[in-house]
């Protein structure tokens, strides 16, 4: 993808994802993510020279626009991106992570990580370069693996240490980043043991999800139990418990990769 700042169509409808201090303009209705062309939405020069141009979505282009304040653009309020979890299909949720995630790259990519140099907007791809040591950097993806593991129709689910902040705790299932040299079947297993202390067997791979917080690709497994008792990692987990399936606790919002792996498990164990 590339920097569109120029060469603007005022007739085109585009789809307009405008970020600021970590929140995106949403509308109250529709698709929530504000859709039209420069003509018939109240725009400022300043929004139109600085758009980004970020994929696509139902044939029309999809552009970034970056603010440090929250500036009232005439659209709607500012709002998270986990307002937009399961309520709009997966499609228009992905690309409004990718626009967060590309908002990232260019906040936290000012300057070389080589040299310490000023970096540069590189104008026919989302990449940033050093002029001069000739460093190039692009968006940052950190691969993660979770994991639903089943015992006997009884879930391993927890409560992780960001929970606690939260008056109405969710439990999801176990997850972790890949590290260096590492398969994403060993990162499954790993994470598991070092969480709980159990230790899994029949790894299936199930899907992929994006997972704009703030930059994850998380890949998503079911599994078996094989052997040992619960002993959490309390600097992970607040708590970890089999939990019947007919008897769970509160789960993650549909829409989530840990919620599709739960509710596969149900439907084929059930």
């Amino acid at each position: 993808m590339k920097s569109d700042s120029q060469n603007i169509n005022h007739q085109e409808n585009a789809w307009w994802f405008i970020v600021a201090q970590g929140q995106l303009v949403l509308q109250p209705q529709g698709d929530f993510v504000p859709y039209g062309n420069l003509d018939d939405l109240p725009f400022s020069a300043s929004l139109v020279s600085g758009k980004i141009k970020i994929g696509e979505y139902q044939a029309s282009p999809c552009y970034l626009v970056q603010f440090s304040e929250q500036l009232d653009v005439g659209l709607g309020e500012y709002s998270t991106l986990r307002s937009l979890l399961g309520c709009v299909d997966d499609a228009l949720f992905y690309m409004a992570g990718r626009a967060f995630q590309i908002s990232l790259f260019y906040q936290t990519h000012q300057y070389c990580g080589k040299c310490g140099e000023k970096m540069h907007n590189i104008d026919w791809e989302i990449a940033m370069k050093c002029y001069h040591c000739q460093h190039r950097c692009y968006p940052r993806v950190s691969p993660c693996t979770i994991v639903g593991i089943l015992k006997y129709k009884h879930f391993l689910v927890g409560l992780n240490q960001r929970q606690k902040k939260y008056t109405r705790p969710v439990f999801t299932t176990l997850a972790g980043f890949v590290e260096a040299g590492e398969t994403l079947e060993t990162c499954v297993e790993r994470e598991v043991y070092e969480e709980s202390a159990i230790k899994i067997k029949n790894i299936q791979y199930v899907s992929s999800q994006p997972w704009a917080f703030p930059h994850s690709l998380m890949m998503g497994y079911i599994a078996e139990y094989e052997s040992g008792e619960i002993n959490i990692d309390p600097r992970e987990l607040c708590s970890a418990a089999w939990y019947d399936m007919n008897n769970l606790p509160v789960l993650p919002n549909a829409g989530t990769l840990a919620r599709k792996l739960i509710d596969k498990l149900v439907a084929e164990f059930s």
